[in-house]
């Protein structure tokens, strides 16, 4: 009689690290979402000057080959066509005087346009 040794699975990290503040962010966006809205999408459509851009939407329902991240404050997806871009990101969420937003450091950005909208891999 043959026993099979249990096999060992491991938990795959997360494709993109959330800091607190993007968590926070990611929270509060939840607190104010339209009624059906699952989570937040983190996808990266072609736009821009260099290629890619990174978008943040409402998602109302979940696709079959999307990344899901669960955060302390609601669900991040993120696009399936989009991991391979990804995979080692930071997702940060800065404010300033002038500005708030998303920033993302990507190690898989070989280039940004001038304004920072748009990158390439």
């Amino acid at each position: 009689m043959t026993t099979e040794a249990p096999t060992k699975t491991r938990a795959r990290p997360a494709a993109v690290i959330l800091t607190a503040s993007a968590e926070q962010r990611i929270a509060d966006l939840m607190a104010q979402a339209p009624e059906g809205t699952i989570g937040v999408k983190l996808s990266t459509p072609k736009r821009g000057c260099s290629g890619l851009a990174y978008s943040v939407d409402y998602v109302m329902e979940e696709a079959k080959f999307d990344e899901k991240i669960a955060t302390p404050g609601g669900v991040l997806y993120i696009d399936g066509a989009s991991v391979l871009y990804l995979i080692g990101s930071t997702m940060n969420w800065v404010e300033d005087d002038f500005t708030a937003g998303f920033v993302f450091a990507n190690p898989n950005a070989k280039g940004s346009c001038g304004c920072g909208e748009s990158f390439t891999v």
